[in-house]
């Protein structure tokens, strides 16, 4: 499986939008401070993710959410969830 996840850090609700094929692995790295994109911004909850059969389909989707109407549909989308 193919995976987009959203993460959502707790000390500035900064959202960082990744891709893996191994999530539970790669939540594991993000919350050891492993990865440079969020280690200063621990901790970091995931607030969505979607899976893919395909990784091409998965990759496209994760540059979806990069553009600006991507982040403006992952707003609407988790409104409620992000409020909290």
């Amino acid at each position: 499986m193919h995976y987009v996840y959203i993460l959502k850090s707790n000390k500035d609700n900064h959202l960082y939008y990744g891709y893996t094929n191994n999530l539970k692995q790669r939540l594991n790295k993000h919350q050891e401070g492993k990865v440079f994109a969020t280690k200063l911004r621990l901790p970091v909850r995931v607030l969505y993710y979607e899976a893919y059969m395909n990784e091409d389909d998965a990759r496209a989707r994760e540059r979806y959410f990069k553009t600006g109407w991507g982040r403006n549909y992952i707003k609407k989308l988790l409104i409620n969830t992000l409020k909290q």
